[in-house]
């Protein structure tokens, strides 16, 4: 019998939020009827517009294979050139084209944990050798900043994915601890992954770093503007890191609805801008609905924030059993805390009346 790669035989696919469809069919509940609150995406989007502008899609031809429109247009607004620029099918297939470019066998990647899972998928699948702190303290759930320079300080790791805001944390480190630790890191590079930046309230410009050459800026367009179905993200960097990821990403890596999509939805700034006042109105109904019931929630200055609920699995269930999808924080190493991200507060109320049902709060503690 022919045997796999041992890293890809070792290998364990992330826990993710959204819909499993074939888990809501069997508790008889419609996919279509349920409500997610488990991703952090924009529950007001996609824009106006958005099915025109997909229907121009030329889909009897290849996309065009760099996303050359896509880059020019997001230059112009980030202030770059385009040769700055990357256009991916996604965040996440942006991270793993870094880890094919830039890290061998053996390279030691520093991963502080809890953190999206995807960063060490990624490392796995070349080989690297993982550094995964556990950098929380439960009572602020706020990384260590002093523990983590010193674990670069004795490893001198060849990289650093930091999740800014971090996912499913939600703390937003500032620029100068940010600086500080591209500074620590020497020759090694820093994977800054900013893809629930848009709805972070302080959020710093972190563009003026790259021509470090060692820091990547990765950031996603379909949390933004509710396209997860098109898979759309970019990073940016400097050029000789852009070239790289040019050489090793698959030809033809953004659709061309998926570009399409792109070109319609940047630049559309007071979409955007109405679409953050409606979301924190709805954060703020929401944690101040969940506080007043007993319940723990941590600080967070991102789209979404931890609950503490005692057995996250169980209350996870208990929703689901009433079609609302909520995030169970085990998978993160966080058992007794569940992830929210808010959507409308006409559905944020329907959740906070579920989360009345005795079958649902007798698993919080």
């Amino acid at each position: 019998m022919y045997s796999p790669k041992p890293k890809i035989d070792h290998l364990v696919r992330p826990v993710h939020g959204g819909i499993d469809r074939r888990e809501l069919l069997r508790f008889g509940i419609s996919p279509e009827k349920a409500l997610d609150f488990s991703v952090s995406v924009n529950p007001f989007g996609p824009p106006p517009g958005i099915r025109d502008a997909i229907a121009r899609a030329a889909v009897d031809i290849y996309p065009d294979p760099d996303a050359t429109e896509v880059r020019e247009v997001l230059a112009t607004m980030l202030h770059v050139s385009p040769e700055n620029v990357f256009v991916g099918s996604g965040s996440t297939e942006i991270i793993r084209l870094i880890a094919t470019a830039c890290f061998d066998v053996d390279d030691r990647v520093v991963i502080p944990q809890p953190t999206y899972g995807e960063y060490e998928t990624a490392c796995q699948l070349v080989g690297a050798r993982l550094l995964k702190p556990w950098m929380l303290g439960e009572v602020d759930f706020r990384i260590n900043i002093e523990r983590l320079k010193a674990i670069i300080e004795e490893y001198r790791p060849g990289g650093l994915f930091l999740c800014n805001p971090n996912n499913p944390t939600g703390e937003y480190l500032s620029r100068d601890k940010v600086n500080n630790l591209l500074y620590i890191l020497g020759r090694g590079l820093l994977m800054l992954d900013e893809a629930y930046i848009a709805f972070t309230e302080t959020a710093w410009n972190s563009l003026d770093l790259i021509e470090t050459d060692r820091l990547i800026v990765i950031r996603s367009m379909t949390k933004d503007f509710a396209l997860p179905g098109l898979r759309l993200g970019y990073a940016v960097s400097s050029k000789t890191l852009i070239s790289l990821l040019d050489r090793v990403k698959p030809p033809w890596n953004v659709s061309s609805v998926a570009q399409s999509a792109a070109l319609f939805v940047l630049g559309q700034d007071a979409f955007l801008a109405d679409c953050a006042r409606k979301l924190q109105e709805a954060r703020d109904f929401l944690v101040f609905g969940l506080q007043k019931r007993g319940y723990s929630v941590i600080p967070s200055e991102a789209n979404f924030f931890l609950v503490r609920v005692g057995d996250a699995a169980g209350f996870r269930t208990a929703l689901l059993r009433q079609g609302i999808i909520v995030r169970s924080c085990a998978s993160f190493g966080i058992p007794t805390y569940v992830r929210l991200a808010p959507r409308t507060i006409e559905e944020c109320q329907i959740l906070l009346d579920a989360v009345d049902n005795p079958e649902v709060s007798r698993y919080a503690r």
